[in-house]
C-alpha cells in the first residue's frame, strides 16, 4: 500500500489544494478551522524564522518529502538553493511542472463524480530557479547531496519504512554546527507504512512504560541536536467539499550543535 498510494490523481489534488488551495476553496463557510491552512508554508515560515545563514557559501535546504513543492518555494524566500525530495515520482513531476511554468491545472472533488476545476499557484514573487526537485528515498538518500544549512522533514518521519535510517543520516547531511533542523509529525503510526518494531513512539518500552514519538525523536537526536522549540500545528486535507482530515502535527526545531 505505502508504495503506490502517493501515486494516484486523486492523492495528487488533495495535496495539490493542500498546498496552494485557496481559502475559499478549502473552507467555503462562515466556520471552521481556518489557523489549520496554508500548513505548508507556515512550515517555511517556521524555519526561516529560526534560520542562521552562514556567510561565505551561498545558503543551502532540504525539503525531504516536500510532496507537490510549497514548503520548497517558500523556503527560496530566505535560502539560496533548495532542494525538494520525495519518494512518489507523481508528486516531483507536478512539482517540476510548478516550477518550469508557475501553475497547474487540477479539480477538485466536489461530491461522487463531480468535480470543479482549480489552479495551482506559486506566489509570483518567489524566484522558482532556486528549487529543484527529484525523486528519492528519504531512507536511502544519495550520498552526493553535499552539506545543508537548513532541512525541513514535514509529516515524514512516521510514513517511514525504517524512521531511524532517516534520522542517521542527518549529521552528515548536516555537518556545520548551527544548521537548522525542523521536523513535523502527527505520529500516526501505522504498520501500513513501518512495522511495529521500527516505530519511535505510540508503544511501550520494555519496563511497560508509554513511549511518544517525541520520546523517540529526542532520543535519536538530542546528542547531536539541540531543541529550541516544541509546537502544535494543525492543518486540514480537503477530501470533497463537505469532509475534511483535521490532524495536529507536533513541530520540533532543532539546531546542530
Amino acid at each position: 500500500m505505502s508504495s503506490q498510494v502517493y501515486e494516484s490523481k486523486k492523492v495528487l489534488s488533495e495535496y495539490l489544494a493542500f498546498h496552494y488551495g485557496q481559502p475559499d476553496e478549502l473552507m467555503p463557510y462562515d466556520f471552521g478551522p481556518k489557523d489549520a491552512l496554508d500548513f505548508p508554508k507556515r512550515c517555511a515560515d517556521l524555519c526561516l524564522k529560526h534560520f542562521r545563514h552562514q556567510e561565505g557559501a551561498p545558503s543551502r535546504a532540504l525539503d525531504i518529502g516536500c510532496a507537490v513543492g510549497r514548503s520548497s518555494f517558500e523556503l527560496a524566500r530566505g535560502v539560496d538553493q533548495v532542494l525538494g525530495i520525495d519518494y512518489s515520482q507523481s508528486f516531483i513531476d507536478c512539482a517540476n511542472r510548478l516550477r518550469d511554468t508557475g501553475q497547474v491545472d487540477y479539480e477538485l472533488l466536489e461530491e461522487g463524480d463531480l468535480f470543479r476545476p482549480a489552479l495551482a499557484q506559486v506566489p509570483q514573487d518567489i524566484e522558482r530557479v532556486r528549487v529543484t526537485f527529484e525523486q528519492g528515498d528519504a531512507c536511502k538518500l544519495r550520498p552526493d547531496l553535499g552539506a545543508f544549512d537548513l532541512v525541513l522533514a514535514a509529516n515524514l518521519i512516521c510514513r517511514l519504512h525504517h524512521p531511524r535510517q532517516f534520522l542517521s543520516q542527518l549529521t552528515r547531511l548536516m555537518p556545520r554546527p548551527g544548521a537548522l533542523l525542523v521536523i513535523t509529525a502527527p505520529y500516526t503510526w501505522m504498520t501500513e507504512f513501518t512495522d511495529k518494531s521500527e516505530w519511535l513512539g505510540g508503544r511501550r518500552d520494555e519496563a511497560g512504560d508509554p513511549v511518544t514519538g517525541f520520546d523517540g525523536l529526542q532520543k535519536e537526536l538530542s546528542l547531536d541536536f539541540e531543541l529550541l522549540q516544541s509546537l502544535d500545528m494543525p492543518f486540514i486535507i480537503r477530501e470533497t467539499r463537505r469532509k475534511n482530515q483535521w490532524t495536529v502535527a507536533h513541530a520540533t526545531v532543532w539546531r546542530r550543535r
